[in-house]
């Protein structure tokens, strides 16, 4: 029996949640990134758990069989930094990575602390080059 997804999209409400941010610098950020994201990747925002806003989304299949659906971009403005999951990597663009700024990786994670610490600019190609390995990677559900 599969074990479904913890992450899942959820009828809360992404404004309710921004407006619950009680630092105003990390909420203009996450309003500044809910934009970016949502103009890059052409879709709406929606609460992927208590604490993620996601765009758009997409269904995997691994080879060991497993399957779910997941967001095309997201974020979660967490209390140490941003989370930023772009579902492309990061390996595949070392020139963007060079000129982005202040951050750290995981597998499909960029942490930023605040939006003013990298190039903007820099981070809207990462997005979209994430966004455009996803189309590759999944052609029928153009994500």
């Amino acid at each position: 029996m599969a074990v479904p997804d913890k992450t899942q999209p959820n009828d809360a409400k992404v404004q309710t949640f921004l407006e619950s941010i009680t630092d105003e610098k990390k909420r203009e950020d996450a309003v500044a990134i809910l934009d970016l994201m949502r103009d890059v990747t052409g879709e709406e925002a929606v609460m992927w758990g208590d604490t993620i806003i996601g765009f758009g989304k997409y269904h995997y299949k691994y080879e060991s069989g497993r399957e779910g659906e997941y967001f095309v971009a997201g974020f979660s403005p967490r209390k140490a930094n941003f989370t930023l999951y772009m579902m492309g990597g990061f390996e595949d663009q070392p020139a963007i990575m060079e000129r982005l700024g202040k951050h750290t990786t995981g597998k499909s994670c960029l942490y930023i602390k605040r939006l003013s610490d990298v190039n903007v600019e820099a981070l809207t190609e990462l997005i979209r080059a994430s966004s455009a390995h996803l189309r590759t990677m999944y052609p029928d559900q153009n994500p």
